[in-house]
């Protein structure tokens, strides 16, 4: 028995093999996420994240990490909006509205319909190798409140939903978890008393909830924050009261996962510990293996899951019909911001983030 409604999958390239559209009919799973290997043109996303919808008998999730300045899949084909960094350094709230409203618009007409942004992560270590630089709004919480707020508050009004990344703490990682499974000693005090902030402040205005591969042996000494029931049942839900947020892990095909669990493993452990979604960027290969594991979770468990999904899925927006003219304003837009904003200068950046 196989279930792949709890599975957001990566597809290989630009156009979907035959392989890929037979496993999908099959599996049906919540949604997919697409990366620069899958942009080739404006019209050929399209094209892409059309036949994605014509696959799936429920309206699919179509997910983009979309960020602005070296997290932005479609660099290829559009101007690239300034980073959450720049943007705070900036300090223009004008500037950082049109930010989130021209991301929007561009991957409205693309067909996207979730983007995995804002980053609310508190920036406690700016020169750290952890995949974080020059992607935080800032160090202190009132500041990331204002800026990413007014970012998520734009894009959602283009009519594209969005996920704060990446609960609860990321921005304590010392390390990257696309190489390794990084540790922080905070505490539950730690984290009520600044990292959660911007979550709680922003809970209205958030879509999803997308959670950290980061361990915090203080919380929960067994499993890092993306596979443990203490940190998303009890402490995300139950505690700060996200019970209605759809909540899904980051991508488990990271060596923070992969080195420590095996497909299958890793995402049973996912939707029991309160995930609603698992997700699997690369290697789509095994997702039979890991619709099989899901099958074999107690059925209330899927349902709970299953539930939160599909009133996920019903909010979001249908693409609006695609124009060539309006594509052009769009990237005039952006190219235009751009040249007023200033990106920052990374001197010796290597997470393997930017080049997905």
């Amino acid at each position: 028995m196989l279930d792949g409604s709890l599975l957001v999958l990566g597809i290989e390239g630009p156009e979907l093999t035959a392989d890929e559209a037979a496993l999908f009919r099959k599996l049906q799973p919540a949604g997919y996420i697409l990366f620069t290997r899958n942009i080739v043109s404006a019209e050929q996303t399209r094209r892409l994240t059309d036949a994605l919808r014509d696959l799936s008998t429920e309206q699919p999730i179509i997910a983009i990490d979309q960020e602005g300045g070296r997290v932005t899949r479609t660099k290829e084909i559009a101007p690239v909006a300034p980073s959450a960094a720049a943007l705070a350094a900036h300090g223009d709230m004008v500037r950082i509205s049109e930010a989130g409203a021209f991301t929007g618009e561009l991957l409205h007409q693309l067909g996207v319909n979730l983007n995995f942004a804002p980053v609310l992560d508190l920036d406690h270590y700016p020169e750290s190798q952890n995949a974080l630089r020059g992607r935080c709004w800032g160090r202190d919480p009132q500041r990331v409140i204002d800026r990413a707020g007014h970012w998520n508050r734009w894009l959602r009004k283009r009519s594209v939903a969005s996920c704060a990344k990446h609960f609860p703490a990321c921005g304590r990682a010392q390390s990257d978890p696309h190489h390794d499974l990084p540790s922080s000693d905070a505490t539950l005090e730690d984290l009520l008393r600044e990292d959660v902030i911007p979550y709680t402040a922003l809970m209205p205005e958030l879509d999803a909830i997308m959670l950290a591969h980061v361990e915090f042996p203080n919380i929960d000494a067994e499993f890092p924050a993306s596979l443990s029931p203490q940190m998303i049942r009890r402490f995300l839900r139950d505690q700060l009261g996200f019970d209605r947020h759809l909540v899904l892990t980051d991508d488990l095909d990271m060596g923070a996962i992969t080195k420590r669990y095996g497909r299958g493993e890793d995402v049973k452990l996912a939707i029991a510990a309160g995930n609603d979604l698992a997700l699997i960027c690369h290697r789509t290969d095994t997702a039979e293996i890991a619709a099989q594991a899901i099958a074999e979770l107690p059925r209330w468990m899927i349902d709970d899951a299953r539930d939160r999904v599909e009133r996920f899925r019903k909010r979001l927006h249908t693409p609006v019909a695609w124009s060539g003219k309006r594509w052009e304003k769009t990237c005039a837009g952006l190219a235009k911001l751009a040249t007023e904003v200033p990106e920052l200068v990374l001197a010796g950046e290597s997470s393997p983030v930017a080049g997905y």
